[in-house]
Order: C-alpha cells, then sequence, then structure tokens
C-alpha cells in the first residue's frame, strides 16, 4: 500500500522559480471561472509574489476581470480607481485608505508591484476589457456609510440628506465596537432598517442615476449600492459580536460570498464572463466542510460556499503550506507589525509531512486516487495577523482532510516575511534561539 510520503514523491511536481512553475495549475483550472488563492498566513512574502504571478497568468492568458481579496470594499476600490486610471492618485498615494490594523496585509511590496503591474496592462485596454481590484470583507461600516453618501451627493442631493439622516444612528464615531455593543444592549438605535431602506432606494433608483450612459457610470452606481450592502452587513456584524448565538465568522463569510456573486452578475451584466480571482486565506478559501471548522463549529466559509453556490466545477481551490521561516505578524492585535520567526511545523501535521518529502518546493494537485493516502486526517497550521508560538497547537492548529479542503497545494519549506510599507522599529528577523527545540 501507498503511503502519505510515497504518495507526495510520486505526484509532486518541484518549482524551479520559472513561469512554467504553475503550467499544471493553469491546465487544472481549464475554463473554470473562479479561482482562489489561499495562504497560510497573512504576512509571508513567497504566497503575496506566487499569487500575484498566477493571477497575472490568469489574466493574460485566461481573461480573468477581476481579482477580489481580503479587504474592505473602499479601501480597495481606491486601488482599483488607480489600477482603471480613475483617479489622480500615483502609485503609493491609492494606498491611503488602508489605515485600519493590520495595514501590512495591503501596504506592502508584493501588492505595490502588483498594481503597479495591472495598472500598466489596463492603459492598453478599453475600460470594457479593464482588470479590477475589489474587497471582500464587512468590517467597513462607517467609511462605506460615508461612501453611500458621497455617491449620492453628487447624483442626487435630497436622497444624500435623507442618507445622512438614515445613517445618523451609526453615531459616526468611527468605533464600529462601540455601535455594536449599544445597539446590542438596546442603548442606541439600531441602523438595520434604516440600512436596507437605503440600498433599497438605491436600486429602485438606479435607472434614474443611470441616465448618464457608459460604464464608468454604471460601475460607480454598483460600487455604491455594494458599499450599501457592506453597511447592513456590517451593522449585522458588530451588532451581533455582543449576542450569544450568531456566529460572525459566517456571518462575514456569507458577505464575502454574496460580494463575489454580485460583482459576478455585474460584470456578466456587462458583456463580461465573470471571471474572479480571489485572494484570501487558506482558512476561508478552503472548504470547511472538509475541517473541524465545519465539522466541531459549526462554521462554514467562502471555498465551501463559491462551490455550493456556483457549482464545484466552476471553482478551483488552491492552498499554500510553509514548514518554516519568517512571517509578519503581531504578538496582539492592534500591536505593531514584528518580523516573526515560524517554528517547524508540528508532528501529525501536513506542513511536517511535505517537509518530510525532502523535495522543498512543489505543486501538488490533489485530486485522483494517487492521492488518497492524503486524505487522511492530519493537523493544518493557520497564522493569521497576529502569532502566538507559545500557543502554537492552541492558536494555530486545526483539523483538515486537505484534499477535500482544496484542488490543489503550493508547499515552500521555508519562507520569508512580506515587506510592509512602514516596518517600524520592531520589523527586525527574530533571533532563534540556540537551544530550540529543548528550551534550556
Amino acid at each position: 500500500m501507498t503511503t502519505p510520503l510515497e504518495s507526495i514523491r510520486n505526484v509532486a511536481l518541484p518549482l524551479e522559480g520559472t513561469r512554467s512553475d504553475y503550467d499544471a495549475l493553469q491546465e487544472q483550472i481549464g475554463d473554470r471561472p473562479i479561482v482562489l488563492l489561499g495562504e497560510a498566513s497573512h504576512g509571508t512574502q513567497e504566497f503575496y509574489r506566487m499569487r500575484a504571478d498566477i493571477s497575472r497568468r490568469l489574466i493574460e492568458e485566461k481573461g480573468f476581470e477581476a481579482v477580489v481579496v481580503e479587504a474592505d470594499w473602499p479601501d480597495a476600490l481606491r486601488l482599483n480607481r488607480y489600477a482603471r486610471h480613475d483617479s489622480d492618485d500615483t502609485l503609493i498615494e491609492a494606498f491611503a485608505d488602508f489605515q485600519r490594523f493590520p495595514q501590512w496585509m495591503w501596504r506592502n511590496r508584493e501588492v505595490r508591484d502588483f498594481l503597479a503591474w495591472l495598472h500598466q496592462h489596463n492603459a492598453e485596454r478599453d475600460r470594457e476589457q479593464q482588470v479590477g481590484f475589489h474587497g471582500l470583507d464587512v468590517y467597513s461600516l462607517h467609511r462605506s456609510a460615508e461612501a453611500v453618501i458621497d455617491y449620492l451627493e453628487g447624483t442626487d442631493p435630497a436622497q444624500a440628506k435623507l442618507a445622512r439622516e438614515g445613517y445618523a444612528c451609526l453615531d459616526h464615531a468611527d468605533d464600529p465596537f462601540r455601535y455594536g455593543r449599544n445597539a446590542a444592549f438596546g442603548i442606541n438605535q439600531s441602523c438595520e432598517d434604516a440600512a436596507v431602506r437605503l440600498l433599497a432606494d438605491l436600486l429602485e433608483k438606479s435607472t434614474q442615476y443611470l441616465r448618464e450612459d457608459g460604464r464608468r457610470a454604471a460601475d460607480e452606481q454598483f460600487f455604491a449600492e455594494q458599499n450599501a450592502r457592506v453597511v447592513i452587513n456590517a451593522e449585522a456584524y458588530y451588532r451581533a459580536m455582543f449576542g450569544s448565538r450568531v456566529d460572525t465568522w459566517n456571518l462575514r463569510d456569507d458577505h464575502m460570498t454574496d460580494t463575489l456573486a454580485e460583482l459576478r452578475q455585474h460584470l456578466r451584466n456587462h458583456g463580461g464572463q465573470g471571471k474572479l480571482i480571489v485572494w484570501a486565506h487558506n482558512s476561508h478559501l478552503g472548504d470547511a466542510s472538509s475541517t473541524e471548522m465545519g465539522w466541531a463549529r459549526h462554521q462554514h466559509n467562502v471555498g465551501q460556499l463559491a462551490r455550493e453556490r456556483f457549482g464545484a466545477d466552476n471553482v478551483f481551490l488552491v492552498g499554500f503550506t510553509t514548514h518554516t521561516g519568517y512571517v509578519s505578524a503581531a504578538q496582539d492585535w492592534d500591536g505593531p507589525v514584528e518580523h516573526r520567526w515560524v517554528r517547524p511545523s508540528l508532528e501529525g501535521s501536513y506542513e511536517r509531512l511535505f517537509h518530510e518529502s525532502g523535495l522543498d518546493r512543489f505543486y501538488l494537485p490533489l485530486t485522483g486516487e494517487r492521492i488518497a493516502p492524503l486524505r487522511e486526517i492530519r493537523l493544518e497550521r493557520a497564522i493569521g495577523v497576529i502569532y502566538r508560538p507559545e500557543t502554537e497547537r492552541q492558536s494555530h492548529y486545526f483539523q483538515a482532510s486537505l484534499p477535500s479542503q482544496f484542488d490543489a497545494v503550493f508547499h515552500l519549506d521555508e519562507t520569508t516575511a512580506v515587506e510592509p510599507f512602514e516596518k517600524g522599529e520592531l520589523w527586525r528577523p527574530e533571533v532563534i534561539p540556540d537551544t530550540y527545540p529543548f528550551g534550556v
């Protein structure tokens, strides 16, 4: 019987650091219109760089029309306008709206270089053929409300006044946690009804607002509608944080999947194919029904919902893993970014198994009977924006069946930290203890 290690060695394709590293992936993707590209951490340089390289090929060779990332809609919209030559921003100025922790997730060299390429790519194309850059996330409660008002100021000042009055219950203190607490406990009025009504008004008046012909006007209307949807879902999200029964993870990933569906439909409404590339963490993009998230916590995620909503034959899920190296991460929420050492992966994990294969860097298709030995449930590591090695097993590992979770995976045995625009004094390589792993 084939062992898991033999299975990896028989199927894995070594990476050579060339464009051809992605030939097998391109072939596997085929005509699927939705490709989800994960990451095992929010601070690994190679994951960002490889996703950018893969995205370039998907755009150039397969006609993908948008990159959709784990960022807030209004923040990414400024980058979208830069990429599509709709603003006077310089490249660096276009990143200015990423002010919320963790800034380094998007304010880094790899994303900058990809946006520079996308700007140049779009310069040679009509608007209908340009590629967009959009956000998926749900956190921008106040910023999205302000964006809706700004849009209406230019199209319907009377409706803008109503929107300002309707969103007044958000308290405009730019503190969504305070809003959620006060609304959940009845201290302040909930904005739920007003937010829903304002989106309904936007949709109802869309024909009136689109009397100006052209794709640009249609895009701006859609962007405003999406900001209004963010307000509805963000309001529910922050209110639910102070409840006892609603899983905010599920609310967030529901919103992300809805955003994909709305953007896909918008592109198709205007003659496109709705071909989307998604950049987010493995924990969002690998099918949660094949992990402990689904089995034990009753959580779902974008990968699972995308397969269910769009059809598994239309979606391709790609994971990324590493054994050790360095990562940009904080020690606590809202803390400064640090250049952290990633401890070697634990025994019993997929990452340790990949390390023991001796192949270093490889692409592993996860379909067919040749990878059957890998279906056994193992640990899998996830590092977000916080890394706590002192509680590594509890904080950063969960159980999964990788071949059901993803369609393919890239493994890099040793990785480096993504380089933020603003490094700070703590962004320096963490010293590896001479006594590791013995601790004496």
